[in-house]
């Protein structure tokens, strides 16, 4: 009578079947210890992750071959679009954007001391200046623009407004001036070409009103006074909050008439403190002082009030930002996003023309499911 089967012999089989179907075979020293097999299932499972099978898997779980080539598609489109339009940003964009307005019209308020040297001994006041930048649209164009400009020095005596006339009863004006002149919408360099000036247009070289777009940590040629100096790189410093490259100008004696049938020299040390991207001056800083007859005529320290810095601040800031928005942070997203949805979309596509079934294949599928 045949032996009923114990515990251990269903085992037995059990593990030998298990074995088998794994593709290990059941004999001494191997296959019957399950370490053997795990390590068998995790070669093959090795073996099956592949960025080939990867994709596969990936291609399959969103959907028919028709489904893919769609979303490969629409991101292919997507990523060429944000690509281009990160380039586009970089290229075109930033150069239209880094250029001088044609609609300037600004007022620079200035404030400081003086003291003046007479006969009847020295006189020191308080003085203020008002400079008005207006530029003119009509003589603009594409790549220059061009200023008029109004400057007056008073004491600041009396409630004086921003200037008086040469007849003014007090006395309170020190120096009136106008000034047209041309730069260069991107450098901001001088342009001296009669096609935009008057004839009697002063001559003018280097930077003028500003510097230029993405001014960089070096010397630049500036005018400033009666002729030009070098401006001097001395360091980074922030303006409430804002960061500047602050320049050193000074000027050699340079010949002016101070008063009608009074010749004299004029000397000035100027801080500026700029904004890199946009090279617009946020803060400035000048000492002047004029000589007759090689004695002091007058000295005077003045800067930009803190009302117009704390405005200089908030206005260049904000350009500086939006300019950083539209030159930098656009193109970067557009590349980070933009990329990879095109690598992605052409991967779908490639793989749904790949696995598209052949007309016959289909055929002897239909056969085989009827059969």
């Amino acid at each position: 009578m045949p032996r009923k089967p114990s515990n251990s012999d269903i085992r037995r089989v059990d593990w030998a079947g298990t074995a088998m179907v794994m593709g290990s075979t059941v004999g001494p020293g191997r296959g019957h210890h399950p370490r053997h097999v795990n390590n068998k299932l995790r070669n093959a499972y090795q073996q099956s992750v592949t960025p080939a099978t990867v994709s596969r898997h990936f291609a399959r779980a969103l959907g028919g071959v028709f489904v893919r080539k769609t979303i490969g598609a629409v991101c292919a489109f997507l990523g060429a679009f944000l690509v281009i339009v990160a380039i586009l940003a970089q290229t075109w964009a930033a150069g239209q954007l880094k250029k001088t307005p044609l609609d300037v019209d600004s007022v620079t308020r200035l404030s400081g001391d003086a003291i003046q040297y007479t006969a009847q001994g020295i006189s020191p006041f308080a003085v203020k200046a008002t400079s008005t930048t207006k530029a003119d649209s009509e003589k603009s164009d594409d790549d220059v623009v061009v200023f008029k400009t109004s400057t007056c020095l008073v004491k600041d005596t009396n409630d004086v407004g921003d200037c008086v006339s040469a007849d003014d009863p007090l006395n309170r004006l020190l120096s009136a001036s106008f000034d047209d002149f041309a730069t260069d919408r991107t450098t901001g360099e001088a342009v001296n070409d009669p096609k935009y000036l008057p004839a009697d247009a002063e001559e003018h070289e280097g930077q003028v009103n500003k510097f230029p777009f993405d001014t960089e940590k070096k010397d630049y040629t500036y005018f400033i006074g009666p002729g030009t100096a070098t401006a001097e790189y001395t360091k980074t410093e922030k303006v409430d909050g804002l960061e500047t490259y602050v320049f050193h100008v000074e000027t050699e004696p340079a010949p002016i008439t101070i008063a009608e049938g009074l010749e004299g020299t004029y000397q000035e040390t100027t801080d500026l403190w700029i904004e890199p991207r946009t090279g617009q001056i946020v803060d400035q800083v000048s000492e002047q002082v004029r000589t007759a007859n090689d004695e002091p005529f007058l000295t005077l320290n003045i800067s930009f009030t803190d009302a117009q810095v704390k405005e200089n601040v908030d206005d260049i800031g904000g350009d500086a930002d939006l300019l950083k928005l539209a030159t930098s942070t656009v193109p970067l997203i557009a590349y980070i996003v933009g990329i990879p949805l095109l690598l992605i979309g052409l991967a779908l596509l490639i793989l749904g023309r790949n696995q598209t079934p052949a007309p016959k294949t289909r055929a002897r599928q239909s056969e085989l499911t009827k059969a």
